[in-house]
This record gives structure tokens, C-alpha cells and sequence, in this order.
């Protein structure tokens, strides 16, 4: 199941692009801003919008520990922002001027890739802020570009319909017509797929196009200069050019948003189509899942961000058994678990949790004492990082484990009502998250967005008792397991 709970509309203009660190969600448009929004709540930042762009901004993207955001624009310029106070870090200019329609980081946030309209590629590096390789497309616009998980290459889409794929060194390796039309847009899922050797490493990539299409291709990594794209299969179900795509965290789902206003989540499995969505009144531009919570950002030329909730264990890829989750960790591969630290921005540890064989059962198990001790990461800013993170997993997997029902959570904290209350917008709050909202002020539904005709907060007791007969059942349950 999905269903939209909040609604986003403080663009003035079209939606170009969404993205999401752990705890915030970014957006940008042509109107020249990025606005930047708590995922608590779904309130913005203080310091938004940020501004500095000139013209449209195209593209934002995070860094992986999400401590700074990256922005590109028709301007000629990507913008690096810090995402604790909204301050700018640096300005990039594109060496000869051109607009700049995509950024990425690479995966460990060494460096960021912007692509330009003039079909120019750099690779800056993030610590210098300096250019470190740049190159080009062989015809037409670069729009599009997505990293590998393990970070040792990159993949550009143009607007001639090409696919090329880059090492780290800006060497092209191979180059295919992926879309007739021209592509635009590209991601990798940032699950492995099992390779046949065992040196050769193989990722799943998918692509959309103006020729209505969602392609999915394996690409694999033989040695540091042999590259191979196979096409694995097309996804249909748009009736219109798809300008959007993007893989779920756990690789299960791909979402696309279309110029038919639909967004579709397909299975990437079975290539089935689980849902349509199709609450947008203009064009869907862009569409992001978070990637620690069961959440999809959608942004259309409507103006406006839909924020979309999963069934969590659909998030997942349970197979509707509520220990799924807990399960699908605890079996995690070795492989599984560097790519799994990759995500992370954690890949300078790949090395040392392989060496000790870290799988998943390992990784859920491992404490600040064994981190520090057994696998000798001396760092404590690099130890707590990883150890947050681990904390973050455990704590999803004990979230999706409970399979509260979703009516018993508040819209605003996401955690078990104990005083539900129902507000003027009808939905139900725990009455001191909901007391605390409108005590700073806030007169409008957080859910809706729309303002509240009234202040009055009412008591849910028949919701209150549900929950009340709810946890009795979960008492009883765990008594007699």
C-alpha cells in the first residue's frame, strides 16, 4: 500500500529535481531556489530557501553523509551548500560557461560529477575544490548521470539517446544508444548482483528515455579496464516520454515519473507494475525514495513535492512475514555489506569488515567495544559514524519487525500515538507533537499543508482505545512466543 501524507507547494514555479540525506529532503526549480525540509515533520529549514543560483536550478544531489548539497544550474555554476546552516562552500563554474543539468558525488564523496548542455563532463575534486579530469559526449546535452555503488565508475545519458560509462579517472570505457530519443535520466540500484567470476563485480542499472521507455541493463566490471552493458529487459507501462526513474534502497522497487502526470513503481524482480499513482496535475520531473525510511519524493511542473508512505514491509521486500526484514539483513552476504558501507559513504572500511568477514548477521552484532577492539578502527569520529549507521539499520529492522499499523502513528513524530487527538483537517495527532506544532505558530495541516479553520484539538478516545486493545494483543502475542 501507498498513500500521499504530505503535499509540498512553496515552489513558484516547476519542480526540477528531489533528493534525500538521512533526516532532510531537497528540492529545486525554476525558480531559481532549493528548499530544503525536515523529514520529521516535513517543516522547512530555518536557513531555506537557499539562493545564489541566477537562473533555474536543475539538479540537487547530497553528499553521502549528507553534510553538503550540491546544486547546478542554467547559470553555469554548481553550488556546493552546507546543509547545517545553509551557508555556500564553494561556487563551480563550468569551463566554458554551459548550463549544467545534472550533478552527482561519487560514493565517497571524493568527487562530484557535473554534466553540461554542451555535452562537457568534470569531475571536480571535493576537497580541493578543484577540477581534477573533464571530457565530453560525442553529440548532444548531457542530462543525466549516475555513480556505480562501489564508486569505480559512472554513467552519463545524453540527449542523442547515448549510454557511456566512465572510471574514475574520466576514461570512457563503453559507449551504447541506449534510447532513440535521447535519455533522461539514469540510477544504479545499489545492490550487487551476483557476478560469474569472482573478481568481476556487476551492478544493475536502469534508464528512462523520451521514447516512453524504462530500461534495465547489468553492467559489469571484469578488471580495472574491461566494462560490458547487457540489456536485461523493459519495463512498460507509460503512454508518454519517462523523465524520471530511480531504484529503491534495497534495489526491489523502481519508481519513473512520466510526461502522462503517473508515477509508476515497478517490481524490478518481475518486471510487474505494484502501483500507479497519479495525484500530479502537470508532468512528473523527478521522483527519489529516502533511503532509511519507507518514503517516495515526487516533484512535477504542478509545482509542487508529494510525499508518499510504504507499507514498510513492501519497503523492504517482505514477503508479507513481519520478521522478513530482520531476516534479509541477518543473511546479508560479505559483498552485500560492503556495498551496504559504500551507501553509507563508508567505503575506506570495505576492506577491514571483509578481512574480519562481516556479514550481515556480524554487522547487526557489532557494539563501539568490538568496532574499536576486533576491528581496530582507531578514528572515534569514523567509529561512532559507523556505528550511528548500524544503529539506524537496527532501528528500522526493529520498526518494521513491530508492523504498527499505520493509523496508530502520528503523521508528525511517526511514533505510537498515546493521546491521539483529531484536528481541524480530520486527521488524527498525538496531542503534544500537535500542541507543539501550533505553538510555533504554524497554522496550516501537516498533512495537508492547507490552513486549519480551527485551532480545537479534540480528544480520539475510540482511536485510544483501539491502540490500547492493540498493544494488549502484542503483550499476549510475545507472552506466548
Amino acid at each position: 500500500m501507498v498513500k500521499l501524507i504530505h503535499t509540498l507547494a512553496d515552489h513558484s514555479d516547476d519542480v526540477n529535481y528531489c533528493a534525500f540525506s538521512s533526516s532532510v529532503l531537497a528540492t529545486c526549480s525554476l525558480d531559481k531556489t532549493i528548499r530544503l525540509y525536515s523529514l520529521n515533520n516535513f517543516t522547512e529549514l530555518p536557513y531555506s530557501p537557499l539562493k545564489g543560483h541566477t537562473y533555474a536550478v536543475h539538479c540537487c544531489c547530497f553528499s553521502p553523509s549528507g553534510h553538503i548539497l550540491a546544486s547546478c544550474s542554467t547559470d553555469g555554476t554548481t553550488m556546493l551548500w552546507n546543509t547545517h546552516n545553509g551557508q555556500t562552500l564553494a561556487v563551480l563554474k563550468q569551463p566554458r560557461g554551459s548550463p549544467v543539468r545534472v550533478c552527482r558525488f561519487s560514493p565517497d564523496s571524493a568527487y562530484l560529477v557535473s554534466g553540461a548542455a554542451d555535452g562537457s563532463i568534470v569531475l571536480w575534486n571535493v576537497q580541493s575544490l578543484k577540477l581534477y579530469r573533464s571530457g565530453s559526449v560525442k553529440d548532444g546535452s548531457l542530462v543525466a548521470c549516475a555513480f556505480s555503488p562501489n564508486g569505480n565508475l559512472f554513467v552519463t545519458g545524453s540527449s542523442c539517446g547515448d549510454l557511456t560509462i566512465w572510471d574514475d579517472k574520466m576514461r570512457c570505457l563503453y559507449n551504447e544508444k541506449g534510447h532513440d530519443l535521447g535519455v533522461t535520466c539514469c540510477d544504479f540500484s545499489s545492490q550487487a548482483v551476483s557476478g560469474g567470476e569472482q573478481e568481476s563485480r556487476c551492478f544493475r542499472m536502469a534508464s528512462c528515455g523520451q521514447d516512453n521507455q524504462i530500461k534495465l541493463w547489468l553492467i559489469s566490471l571484469a578488471d580495472l579496464l574491461g566494462c560490458e552493458l547487457k540489456y536485461e529487459c523493459t519495463l512498460n507501462g507509460h503512454s508518454a516520454p519517462v523523465l524520471a526513474c530511480a531504484f529503491s534502497y534495497d534495489g526491489q522497487m523502481l519508481v519513473s515519473g512520466s510526461v502522462d502526470k503517473s508515477i509508476i513503481i515497478h517490481d524490478t524482480k518481475t518486471g510487474s507494475i505494484l502501483h500507479t499513482l497519479t495525484q500530479h496535475t502537470r508532468y512528473v520531473t523527478t521522483c527519489a525514495f529516502a533511503p532509511d525510511i519507507p518514503l517516495l519524493a515526487t516533484g512535477s511542473m504542478d509545482k509542487t513535492v508529494n510525499i508518499w508512505q510504504f507499507d514498510p514491509k513492501q519497503h523492504f521486500g517482505g514477503s508479507g512475514l513481519e520478521d522478513e526484514p530482520k531476516m534479509s539483513i541477518e543473511n546479508w552476504s560479505e559483498e552485500e555489506v560492503s556495498v551496504w558501507l559504500c551507501a553509507q559513504g563508508l567505503k575506506d572500511l570495505v576492506g577491514i569488515f571483509k578481512m574480519n568477514n562481516i556479514d550481515g548477521k556480524e554487522l547487526l552484532s557489532l557494539t563501539k567495544h568490538s568496532l574499536s577492539n576486533d576491528l581496530k578502527i582507531e578514528s572515534l569520529g569514523l567509529r561512532s559514524k559507523v556505528f550511528r549507521k548500524i544503529e539506524e539499520l537496527r532501528s528500522n529492522v526493529d520498526s518494521v519487525c513491530l508492523g504498527i499499523p499505520d493509523e496508530f502513528l502520528c503523521p508528525i513524530t511517526r511514533e505510537l500515538m498515546k493521546e491521539p487527538v483529531i484536528a481541524a483537517d480530520g486527521y488524527s495527532y498525538e496531542k503534544e507533537a500537535m500542541e507543539n506544532w501550533i505553538s510555533k505558530k504554524r497554522r496550516s495541516s501537516p498533512m495537508t499543508n492547507l490552513p486549519l479553520q480551527s485551532l480545537i484539538l479534540t480528544p480520539n478516545r475510540t482511536l485510544k482505545m483501539a491502540i490500547s486493545r492493540w498493544l494488549e494483543t502484542q503483550q499476549k502475542y510475545n507472552e506466548t512466543t
